[in-house]
């Protein structure tokens, strides 16, 4: 069966793009390059976040340069640095080490100044309770960097202990009623720690689809429709990069009509989150 709301992306050298994409508003590609290798790109109608997960890299865009971006060798080492890349700008990147770069993208016509966002400007904590309980990173929120400009750019990371499930109870964000819920496609990159590990990934929809998958390193999960939910292997940690797009950066969701009663029963340490 061909799977509608997940797939794998390639871990080659240089741009790996994804093989589907069932959004209309959203796109995902990484960037590997060896020490000394360079990429070029432009962004077209498009903002890009480039999240470094792993490495560093000389990072240009247009006329403005950032030397030495990232550090971390991992994602499970620390927080991240990241580059906003505006519509309408030439970039390129150089290696200074071994690096990956993650490119979620989606379209703008915002008009501002590529910018660096240091690590000690990722809000972090923790998101859940008891074993649906995981710990995040806000990288470019509306709420943990209101100054950082973006026209619909929303992004984080969140990490599942072992065992545990993120994203729960399931929830969706399908239409804009604000505050009780916003319109956003969505995704995740997965990785997973140790590196052959795995987990669950769920996505179910009002109409009755439903769809399970195995969470490997380099799957993508795409939503842009549904409630989805996930869970790590015991023994193993799942990563993901989550982002969101939609026409305004507000976010809101509802939960899963059939489980969101764990929600009201075992205290919360935050009512929203991945």
């Amino acid at each position: 069966m061909t799977a509608k709301y997940h797939s794998e992306i390639g871990t080659e050298q240089g741009l790996n793009t994804l093989p589907h994409n069932p959004c209309e508003l959203l796109d995902f590609s990484t960037v590997r390059l060896a020490k000394g290798q360079s990429h070029e790109g432009h962004s077209g109608d498009r903002e890009i976040l480039a999240v470094v997960l792993g490495g560093k890299v000389d990072v240009r865009v247009g006329d403005s340069s950032f030397a030495a971006v990232g550090g971390r060798p991992n994602v499970f080492a620390g927080k991240p640095h990241s580059v906003y890349i505006p519509a309408g700008r030439d970039y390129s990147f150089t290696a200074v080490t071994d690096v990956q770069i993650a490119l979620p993208s989606a379209p703008s016509d915002l008009d501002v100044d590529p910018y660096v966002i240091a690590p000690d400007r990722v809000a972090n904590g923790r998101w859940g309770a008891a074993n649906f309980s995981r710990n995040f990173h806000q990288i470019l929120t509306e709420v943990a960097q209101p100054d950082l400009p973006a026209r619909r750019l929303i992004v984080g990371e969140t990490f599942t202990p072992s065992g545990n499930w993120a994203t729960y109870p399931p929830h969706r964000h399908k239409v804009d009623d604000l505050p009780r819920e916003a319109r956003h496609e969505e995704m995740y990159y997965y990785l997973v720690n140790p590196g052959d590990g795995f987990g669950i990934s769920r996505v179910t929809t009002d109409e009755g689809d439903e769809e399970n998958y195995t969470i490997r390193n380099n799957v993508m999960q795409m939503m842009p429709e549904g409630y989805h939910t996930l869970v790590s292997a015991p023994g193993y940690e799942t990563y993901f990069l989550w982002f969101l797009a939609g026409e305004q950066r507000t976010q809101g969701a509802i939960d899963d009509p059939d489980v969101g009663w764990v929600a009201r029963t075992v205290p919360m340490l935050r009512a929203l989150g991945h």
